[in-house]
């Protein structure tokens, strides 16, 4: 049976009052949105603020998003996929869908014969 995921790396930081806003970044992630990038990637070390920013990209983008923070254990391909499906569930019931989004995907991870995480093409 996979790990219990804590609800609380499913949600977006809240915005803190002493927040330092960084508008130049900001603007470049809206404008990666706006070329129709489907991918961003944020990296830097730890205690630089990629939290803090992602949080207030999101607050001022007005777009669904799904937030999962990772840790040591998402080195395992199954729980990091059924933990990406889980924050993504998060979308869906925020905007009052009723579905079986990603179950198909949860079920398959979950059977005794998880599928691999290679294939050859």
């Amino acid at each position: 049976m996979p790990e219990t995921l804590l609800r609380t790396k499913l949600f977006v930081p809240s915005l803190r009052p002493n927040l330092v806003s960084r508008p130049h970044l900001i603007n470049r992630l809206i404008q990666g949105l706006q070329l129709g990038h489907k991918l961003t990637l944020i990296s830097a070390p730890a205690g630089f603020g990629k939290s803090k920013l992602v949080s207030e990209w999101v607050a001022s983008c007005q777009r669904s998003a799904a937030w999962l923070s990772l840790d040591d254990g998402h080195d395992d391909s199954t729980r990091f996929l059924t933990d990406l499906v889980a924050a993504l569930q998060t979308i869906v019931v925020r905007q009052g869908t009723v579905g079986n989004f990603g179950e198909k995907v949860l079920g398959a991870l979950q059977s005794s014969q998880p599928p691999p995480t290679s294939t050859n093409i």
